[in-house]
């Protein structure tokens, strides 16, 4: 019986980058168009049709849903030919399907791959995130701490005004007081209507987006996408899991959690090295959007890998009828 391979990022990787390509010019049709179901079912079927063409024994732990909720790309899905190394899998085809719908900034396909057993198998509930970019030493932020001793901590940090610190938050009506919290002590807020993986991702490049850091409630599986993109690109991130009732947490159990209070840092969240992929799919802060052209489509992916901490853009451009 011959062996089962080893992860081997570096190999893997520009089939990854293959992969969250796919999705992104898949939906490009779907810009703008009010349909957001259209949009991620065209991102999702075209990420699983390229999934399935490498040489991996994947599992998806973070994706569409439970099994009864999405028919492909489901939690527990095994993708890839199964001729390769067992691989955990995370993945949304398309973060920001109200953006895209919209033609709003910062919608992203985006994939993370990581060795079996590497990622937090996070149920889909809430979660608490905290997020900074690189560069700061541990415990410099806490989700223990009122959001307004955040803001106070990291400008000390970089020794700079509070008003030069910039927050990125989902708006939603549970975030008001967080933001009038935050506001009070003359920091700036950056409000994003979705797509909190991106907003994560934007706190590691702070000099190019803007954004220092990023607080607030969202999805958990979002969570983990976030911590292995930051896990490539440096920083920190930190979630606390919410439930709202006992159903919330018969999920969580079911996914192996067993303490309903733990905070968990980046490298909980993502226990191994990394490979994550992410393609515009309309224009951001990080990434140009799909373009279209006669004759032509050109997509931009960021391909990274956290064991040598690279970061590559790759501009993808293809004839089309």
């Amino acid at each position: 019986m011959s062996a089962i391979p080893d992860f081997n990022d570096r190999s893997l990787s520009l089939g990854l980058a293959r992969v969250s390509e796919a999705a992104a010019i898949a939906c490009a049709p779907l810009i703008g168009r009010g349909d957001e179901k259209a949009a991620d079912q065209a991102a999702v079927d075209a990420m699983r049709t390229q999934l399935n063409k490498l040489d991996i024994a994947g599992v998806v732990v973070i994706g569409e849903g439970e099994r009864d909720e999405a028919p492909m790309l489901f939690i527990g899905e095994e993708v890839g030919t199964g001729n390769g190394p067992g691989v955990d899998i995370a993945l949304d085809p398309l973060e920001g399907t109200t953006l895209t719908a919209k033609d709003m900034p910062n919608a992203l396909a985006v994939i993370a791959m990581g060795p079996r057993g590497s990622m937090l198998h996070a149920p889909d509930v809430y979660m608490d995130k905290l997020a900074i970019g690189p560069g700061f030493a541990p415990g410099v932020v806490t989700l223990d701490m009122s959001s307004s001793e955040r803001v106070k901590a990291l400008a000390e940090a970089k020794g700079c005004s509070i008003r030069d610190i910039t927050v990125c938050v989902l708006e939603r009506p549970r975030h008001e007081d967080m933001i009038a919290e935050i506001r009070a002590t003359g920091a700036a807020i950056r409000l994003i209507t979705d797509g909190d993986v991106a907003g994560v991702m934007h706190c590691a490049e702070a000099a190019r987006t803007g954004i220092d850091m990023y607080m607030g409630s969202g999805g958990a599986p979002e969570g983990v996408l976030a911590a292995a993109a930051l896990k490539c690109m440096g920083g920190q991130i930190f979630g606390r899991l919410m439930f709202r009732n006992d159903d919330e947490r018969r999920r969580a159990t079911a996914a192996g959690i067993t303490d309903f209070d733990r905070i968990y840092t980046r490298d909980d969240m993502v226990t191994s090295d990394v490979i994550f992929a992410a393609t515009g799919v309309t224009d951001g802060s990080l990434l140009p959007g799909i373009k279209r052209e006669p004759g032509f489509v050109t997509a931009e992916t960021m391909l990274m890998r956290s064991k040598t901490g690279s970061v590559r853009h790759m501009r993808y451009r293809n004839p089309v009828a």
